[in-house]
This record gives structure tokens, sequence and C-alpha cells, in this order.
């Protein structure tokens, strides 16, 4: 792995109800190098997109945040709020899920853009920060005279290449791509995918690529993590984790996908816990079935089974 850009040691993130804290993150370390893509896997409610947004400073109020978080070296727990506005954007971007969502309907993709360029950048004028737009666009496939359109004049995929257009317009350092493809159809999905790819080619950009969707993982990341109730419990480059995957909730998630060769369809038992109140020792024992009783009494270390390709279970090595 290149220098890393962002570490992650022993990550946390609580929010705060009125029946207690939700254990959202909970003990997340990892490092993501220059020009590296990782995939960030797992079922809903697991912390996924908690984590992409303790790392943009994206999170609600009441709530608590805990061991460190480096870009670039710098510490970005704890830091005043007017920063990670700057980084927003500079250092720091994201695509959302649902395009439709987050674009104002009642502002034209001109707008969207000037904006966004010109509150990082009081000194670019109305018609560079449009200049730059335009170009952006242009990378995306899409003319610059349609910048005085309205987002419900867009399809969904069209929408979607524009909040990427969006995201790079300030050309940051790391990308955080939280189910870009979701609702897309697949020839949309192939060509949005094909996009991150190319950026990342060319601009040595670092993308963390939040998904449920294995086969993106498959497409377009160098490692994974697979996140289970808070937790990282398997980490290691996309080849070694999907043919020998280590963990029982990994092995679950790749029997439960379907392809041309399913014959019998395939799921993990149960449901993922409830973060409120987590079961003790490894979180998944209820639902594994090679679960023993140290799995229910003892939290499993994250070991280096094979170089680079790390999980968080007492019987890993009976499954190299």
């Amino acid at each position: 792995m290149n220098a890393p850009i962002l570490e992650a040691r022993d990550l946390r993130v609580y929010y705060h109800t009125k029946r207690g804290a939700v254990k959202a993150v909970d003990g997340v370390s990892f490092a993501l190098g220059e020009g590296e893509t990782m995939g960030i896997v797992g079922e809903t409610g697991c912390g996924k997109s908690t984590l992409g947004k303790a790392i943009l400073g994206l999170l609600p109020p009441r709530t608590d945040t805990s061991g460190s978080l480096r870009l670039r070296g710098r510490e970005l727990l704890g830091i005043p709020a007017s920063e990670y506005r700057r980084l927003r954007g500079e250092e720091l971007a994201l695509i959302f899920q649902d395009p439709m969502t987050r674009l104002n309907p009642l502002m034209t993709i001109r707008g969207h853009f000037v904006e966004t360029i010109r509150v990082h950048d009081r000194k670019v004028s109305k018609r560079e920060a449009t200049e730059r737009a335009a170009k952006a666009l242009r990378s995306m496939g899409i003319p610059g005279s349609r910048l005085d359109h309205y987002p419900h004049e867009f399809s969904g995929g069209m929408r979607q290449r524009i909040m990427i257009a969006m995201a790079l317009v300030l050309r940051p350092k790391l990308l955080i791509a939280d189910e870009p493809t979701t609702a897309l159809d697949v020839i949309v999905e192939a060509q949005i995918l094909e996009i991150l790819r190319d950026l990342r080619r060319a601009y040595s950009m670092s993308i963390i690529l939040i998904t449920h969707n294995l086969g993106v993982i498959a497409e377009v990341c160098h490692r994974v993590a697979v996140m289970y109730a808070g937790r990282i419990v398997e980490l290691g480059s996309v080849d070694g984790v999907f043919r020998q995957p280590i963990h029982p909730y990994t092995q679950g998630l790749l029997a439960s996908t379907i392809s041309l060769k399913t014959k019998e369809l395939k799921s993990i038992d149960g449901l993922p816990p409830s973060l409120l109140d987590p079961p003790s020792g490894c979180r998944f024992h209820p639902r594994c079935p090679f679960a023993k009783d140290v799995c229910s009494q003892e939290e499993p270390a994250m070991v280096e089974f094979r170089p680079g390709h790390l999980a968080a279970c007492h019987f890993g090595s009976d499954f190299l």
C-alpha cells in the first residue's frame, strides 16, 4: 500500500438516544493509501454510512466520537466546524446515494456549481466558476449547454454524474461514494463504475466505496473491509477476501450472492443485532453456524492470517 492518506485507529461513534447509546461504529481501525480504492460492505445498519459521515464531519448533534481519525497525518476529530467545512470540497468529497434528494429542485445546475465553488474561493468570479462547471460536466459526458437546466430535467444516471462532477470540481484528495449506484439500472451502473475507475487513474484519488453490492466491490476496489454490528470483521485484498474468506460472516455474504450458476438461494439466518445492546464476545456468534462457547464470552482480536488479510475470528485458522 502507498503512504496512507487516511488512518482510523479505534474509531468510535455513539449516537445518544433516550434508550441509550447506539454504538454505530465501535472500535474501527484501518489505513487507506493514496490512489487506493477501498470498499466497505455489510448489511443495513452495520455502520457503513456512519463511518463515511464521521470521516466527513457530518455527524448530528449529541454524537460522541473517540479514537483517532487522521487525514494526511492531521487529526480530524475535534477540529472546529469552520475548518471541517473548508476541508470538505478541497480535501474531502462525498457522493450521495440519491442525487434527486441532494440537489435543490429550485436551483439550476449552474447555481449548484457556482455556489459550491465560490463558498470555497470567493475570489473566483461567477463566469470562471461557470467555466469550471462546464468543464466538469463535459468530463462526465454531459454538455455544458445543460447548465441552466433543473435537476428534474435529467435522468437518474445523469443526476448521479452531476453529483460526481460537483464532488470533483475542487479536486479533493479523498472521495467517499455512499451507494453511488443504488436504484440505477445495470448499464448506467457500469458507466458510473467506469467513471470512478477513470477518476482514480487520472487524479491519483483515493476512494472509499460504501455499498451492499459485492459485485461493485469486485469491479472497482483494491481492498475490502467487511463490517458487522459497528466493527470491521475482515479486511484484505478483494481477491484474497473473495477467493478465500476467513470470517463466517464474510462467507455467508459471498454465499448469498446470485450468479448465472446459482441453483439454490442461500441466506444468513437471523437478523443483525441492536447496536443499543450488542451481543457479548463476537457480535456475530448468535448467527454463526460455527460458534462455540468462547465466541460468546471473549471478543476476538483482529489477526493477520495471511499477509495483508486480517479477520476477527477465534477459529479463523480453521478456514484457511
